[in-house]
């Protein structure tokens, strides 16, 4: 069990920042997390984590607006001290945005729109968020099978997270005098609100996705929540600046 553990989770209400806050929570870490728009589904995860006995806590944050971040870090220190700590141990950087716009179309604020969540907002807040996590802590970034393989469409999101895979290997690197770690998890097609539920509620595009994947289905949250929350565990202490793909062997 990972008891008398805190993680953070951006993205946290739905998809698989809830799946991962979960099965974090079943084996007895507290959750922060952060939401954008859904409240109802934050109150809900909330609910949730408090029937298995711990303890949650969540805060609207746009990731991609950095001049949030001083006040989110200052709410999550209050909330630390009130659990009666003052530091955290898991950063799961999960939350996320999409488009599919061709290269040809793409204009500066699609760009930025996504650039700002998928990479800029994820290196500014774990900078702000260093401070407050344990020695000895975990950092797990949230990637894509899209940095591997390559649709069209994509080019600007497979990009920002292609550079995430890059940074976590630096934070693994920089941060290892503190025993802290950094790995990369890279989910394929899950079946999610993600891209509008593409891949969920658009029977060809989820054939076409159980198609080029060797276990024959498209992917869903109970898949990949439980695996971060293993990787997060002291079991797995020695894996270190990694990119782990989770796809059930796509596009092989």
């Amino acid at each position: 069990m990972m008891t008398d553990k805190i993680a953070i989770i951006t993205g946290g209400s739905r998809g698989l920042g809830r799946n991962t806050a979960i099965n974090l929570a079943r084996r007895g870490v507290d959750i922060v997390f952060t939401w954008r728009a859904n409240e109802k589904e934050a109150e809900s995860l909330i609910r949730e984590v408090d029937g298995m006995g711990h303890k949650a806590a969540a805060f609207q944050l746009d990731t991609g607006d950095t001049r949030a971040f001083d006040s989110f870090v200052a709410e999550v220190h209050k909330t630390l001290e009130s659990w009666g700590r003052n530091r955290f141990d898991y950063l799961v950087n999960n939350a996320g945005n999409s488009q599919h716009i061709n290269i040809d179309k793409v204009t500066e604020a699609d760009f930025d729109a996504v650039v700002n969540v998928h990479f800029k907002g994820v290196f500014f807040l774990t900078q702000k968020l260093l401070p407050l996590i344990n020695d000895g802590g975990r950092i797990v970034n949230i990637s894509s099978g899209l940095t591997r393989a390559s649709f069209p469409g994509s080019s600007v999101y497979g990009a920002a997270k292609g550079a995430v895979e890059v940074l976590t290997r630096y934070l693994a690197k920089e941060l290892g005098p503190r025993g802290i770690t950094a790995n990369v998890v890279a989910p394929g097609a899950i079946q999610t609100d993600f891209s509008g539920g593409m891949v969920r509620d658009n029977p060809e595009v989820n054939k076409m996705v159980a198609g080029m994947t060797a276990l024959g289905r498209a992917g869903v949250p109970d898949d990949i929540g439980p695996m971060i929350a293993a990787l997060l565990s002291d079991e797995n202490r020695w894996v270190n600046g990694q990119r782990i793909e989770v796809s059930g062997g796509m596009a092989l």
